[in-house]
């Protein structure tokens, strides 16, 4: 994956902690970026999908799950 030089800014304490804990910022960013942007698709997907969504519970409070009669849990 390439990488890309980006400029920020940050607290300058925070970032001496961080630094004298030895932590690797770019990681550190990356997960945190990451997690970010799977929350937000999810949010956007549930909502783009949220008459779907209620459609569907809808039709199995009402009709049930198919094959309900025949699970074993």
């Amino acid at each position: 994956m390439a990488k890309k030089a980006v400029n920020l800014s940050i607290d300058a304490e925070l970032l001496a902690r961080a630094k004298a804990a030895r932590l690797n910022l770019s990681a550190l960013l990356e997960h945190a970026l990451s997690e970010q942007v799977r929350a937000e698709q999810e949010r956007r997907w549930r909502q783009e999908n949220k008459s779907a969504i209620e459609a569907a519970n809808g039709f199995a409070e009402e009709h049930g799950i198919f094959g309900e009669d025949y699970r074993s849990f």
